[in-house]
C-alpha cells in the first residue's frame, strides 16, 4: 500500500559541538535536505517544526522569508517528527501543500541548556505525587520502567547493556557519529559508568549534543521526476497514553503496541517484512520496550531475543544503524534523525553501515516518559 506521498530529501545539520544558533542549524538542515532533493526554498509551501521558539513554524517561515500555505508546530516530544510525517502526508493528499519540510535542530550542548532536573511543572495534577521524591526528569521515569522490567521478567543489567554496546558498534561505522573513533564498548563498561538513576548508568543514557536534520516530502507522482529515489510513506500510527508515570498501569507496556499495529496494517506489511529498524533510544530500556510493543518479539523477550549480536553490525536485525541517540547524536529530540537514517538506508546511501537489500524500514519515535508514540513505515520500489 502507499499514501501517494514520498520523502525526496534528507539531511543532517552540523552535529556534536557546533557553537551555532538553533536557527542557523535549522537553515543548514533544510538547505541540505532541499539540495538533496534538487529543490529550493521557493518550492516549499509547508513547514513542520518545533523547538525553535514559542511559535516555531512562524519563526522559521519568517527566517526563511517564505509564506507557507500549511504549518504544524505540535509539541509532543521525540515522537512528533513521525507524527509530522502523517500530518504532512495528509496535507499533501488534501492539496493543502505540495512540498513540506519537516525539521528540527538544537544547540543544547554548545548552549549548555540541558539539565538533569529537567522541567518541573508544579501546577500539574501529578506533581503532588511525584515532585516530593525529586525525580530526575525524564531519566528517573525511564529508570522506574527499567527497574520494573528487569524485576518482572527476571532479566539482568548486563543484558540491557547489550543495546548500548550494539549502538556503539554502529557508530564506529558512521563518521558523523559523536562517538566515532572512540572505540568499542563492553557490557562491563556500561555497568561501570556513573550510576545516574538506578538501574540506568551514564552509558545507558542518550548523548547530549547539538544537531538535527530535515526531510522533504511531496506527492509520489512529483517525486518520480526529482533527483533522488523516492522513499514512499506506506503507513503510520500514533498513540498518546499518559502525562505522568504515577497513573500508568504497567510500566512495561507502551503505546508502541497500538501505533505499530496501525502503521503495519495501513502499510499492508508485518514486522517480519521489515529490513531495517530505527527506534528512539533515549535510554537502553526504551529500545527493549519498543521492540516488544512493535511486535518484533513477545513481552519480556526483547533482551533474550537480541542476544548473540543480532542487533550489531553483521547481525540479522539491523537496529539504529546510525549509532542512535546512545552513540551518534542526541540533540534533545531524536525523532527527525530516525527518519533521515531510514531514508539513507532505503536509498543505499549509508556507506560502511549500509544494510544490503533494504527495501522496507520502520521509524518509531517516543515522547517524554513514554507518553507519546508514533510509527512510520517507509519503502522503496524493488
Amino acid at each position: 500500500m502507499s499514501t501517494g506521498v514520498a520523502i525526496v530529501g534528507a539531511a543532517e545539520c552540523d552535529l556534536g559541538v557546533t557553537n551555532r544558533s538553533i536557527l542557523g542549524l535549522q537553515a543548514q538542515a533544510v538547505s541540505r535536505a532541499l539540495d538533496d532533493a534538487g529543490l529550493s526554498l521557493r518550492d516549499v509551501d509547508g513547514i513542520a517544526t518545533t523547538g525553535v521558539a514559542r511559535f516555531s513554524a512562524t519563526q522559521l517561515a519568517d527566517y526563511f522569508g517564505i509564506e507557507p500555505r500549511w504549518t504544524d508546530s505540535t509539541y509532543a516530544g521525540g515522537s512528533v517528527y513521525e507524527m509530522f510525517v502523517a500530518r504532512a502526508a495528509q496535507a499533501i493528499q488534501a492539496g493543502q501543500a505540495e512540498t513540506v519540510v519537516i525539521t528540527f535542530a538544537s544547540n543544547q550542548r554548545s548552549a549548555r541548556s540541558r539539565s538533569l532536573g529537567g522541567v518541573i511543572e508544579d501546577h500539574t495534577p501529578e506533581a503532588q505525587f511525584e515532585t516530593p521524591y525529586g525525580p530526575l526528569f525524564p531519566l528517573s521515569y525511564y529508570a522506574m520502567a527499567a527497574q520494573r522490567y528487569l524485576h518482572a521478567y527476571g532479566k539482568t543489567r548486563e543484558q540491557l547493556a547489550e543495546i548500548a554496546v550494539a549502538a556503539r558498534e554502529w557508530a564506529l561505522l558512521n563518521p558523523a557519529a559523536f562517538r566515532y573513533g572512540k572505540g568499542p564498548l563492553t557490557a562491563d563498561d556500561v555497568l561501570g559508568s556513573a550510576m545516574i538513576s538506578s538501574p540506568l548508568t551514564a552509558l545507558d543514557s542518550c548523548l547530549v549534543t547539538d544537531g538535527g536534520g530535515a526531510i522533504v516530502l511531496t506527492s509520489l507522482e512529483r517525486a518520480r521526476d526529482l533527483r533522488r529515489t523516492p522513499v514512499e510513506v506506506l503507513g503510520y500510527g500514533e498513540r498518546t497514553t499518559n502525562t505522568s508515570m504515577t497513573a500508568v498501569p504497567d510500566l512495561t507496556v507502551t503505546g508502541a503496541v497500538g501505533s505499530g499495529a496501525d502503521a503495519f496494517a495501513r502499510a499492508g506489511v508485518t514486522p517480519a517484512d521489515i529490513d531495517v529498524v530505527q527506534v528512539y533510544d533515549s535510554f537502553t530500556i526504551t529500545v527493549a520496550l519498543t521492540l516488544e510493543g512493535l511486535g518484533f518479539c513477545g513481552r519480556g523477550e526483547a533482551l533474550d531475543w537480541i542476544a548473540g549480536g543480532r542487533i550489531r553490525p553483521g547481525g540479522d536485525f539491523p537496529l539504529n544503524t546510525s549509532g542512535g541517540g546512545l552513540s551518534y547524536c542526541h540533540p534533545g529530540q531524536f525523532g527527525i534523525l530516525l527518519l533521515v537514517e531510514a531514508v539513507r538506508q532505503l536509498r543505499g546511501d549509508a556507506g560502511d553501515r549500509q544494510v544490503d537489500g533494504a527495501r522496507l524500514a520502520v521509524a518509531h519515535g517516543t515522547g517524554g516518559i513514554l507518553s507519546t508514540h508514533a510509527t512510520v513505515v517507509l519503502g522503496v520500489d524493488g
